[in-house]
């Protein structure tokens, strides 16, 4: 389904406010340093899920999931008054994995072309001829020691 160009403007609107909102007005410090995504608001504006992300471990997004649940509420109102809207849609947090899936790819990539660069340093040129076997080590030759020997000097 289409959204029409109005819900559009108030999902920016809507994700705009919440990361200036985050970044200065939510005084949890559970939260963090928390990074906006995109803001997604239903057709009918009755819920907004806004995605985040976080730098950090699994231990730091567990305490900034708790901390923006009890932000909620404080947040939702301050859209209230910002937005000028005569419903305010439910405000719901949501974790956006596709950042860290963005990442692993890149991660995967990298690997690739690491793999490939080390095989192509390993592997002969196409064009270049084979290597001749190593020739083994020969006995010294006794003859040449011998005309030595019987050259007059």
């Amino acid at each position: 389904m289409a959204l029409t160009h109005r819900v559009e403007r108030i999902q920016e609107q809507v994700r705009e406010e919440v990361s200036q909102m985050l970044a200065t007005e939510v005084r949890d410090p559970g939260v963090g340093l928390v990074t906006v995504t995109r803001a997604k608001v239903t057709g009918d504006l009755s819920l907004t899920r806004i995605y985040w992300t976080i730098l950090g471990d699994a231990a730091e997004r567990k305490k900034t999931v708790k901390a923006l649940e009890r932000a909620t509420g404080f947040v939702r109102h301050l859209l209230a008054e910002r937005l000028g809207l005569r419903r305010v849609p439910e405000v719901k947090f949501i974790y956006d994995e596709s950042v860290a899936a963005q990442s692993r790819i890149e991660e995967i990539l990298l690997e690739i072309h690491a793999a490939d660069a080390a095989r192509t340093v390993d592997a002969p040129a196409p064009d270049a001829p084979a290597a001749l076997p190593a020739k083994p080590a020969e006995a010294p030759d006794e003859s040449a020691e011998r005309r030595r020997d019987e050259e007059p000097t």
